[in-house]
């Protein structure tokens, strides 16, 4: 599905209900971001199960996010600026990515929908909401 307006947003997921979605997937976008609550809110309205990439949405309220450590990712950012600053050129600094991910789990949204969380993910999960 996509969506690009709250308007979209609303019938999206009308449209997943209606087809009984067992689950919801939402890919990164600053759009989504800045509809993170509107989104949080419909997944719940509808009973859908979501995961999202960051872990500000399980904080709102959604089920779980699994993505890049934002915190990590910033760090990688400030080296490379230091670096930039001392003189090195930007093209010869290797491409880097983040490599730490977090599962961040919402278990009081979890037993909204109804859900049983299995004590190994549980055990995974860098941080649990409850």
């Amino acid at each position: 599905m996509n969506a690009t307006n709250e308007r979209e947003l609303d019938a999206a997921f009308a449209s997943l209900a209606q087809r009984k979605a067992g689950a919801l997937h939402v890919t990164a976008s600053a759009y989504f971001n800045s509809r993170r609550d509107q989104i949080v809110a419909l997944a719940a309205q509808h009973a859908i199960p979501a995961i999202y990439d960051q872990r500000e949405f399980p904080m709102a309220g959604g089920l779980m996010s699994y993505g890049t450590n934002l915190s990590d990712s910033y760090r990688l950012m400030g080296v490379y600026t230091g670096k930039i600053l001392k003189g090195e050129k930007p093209t010869d600094l290797p491409v880097q990515q983040s490599t730490k991910f977090e599962l961040v789990i919402n278990l009081k949204t979890a037993k909204a929908l109804g859900l049983d969380v299995s004590p190994t993910l549980l055990a995974r999960a860098d941080e649990v909401i409850e």
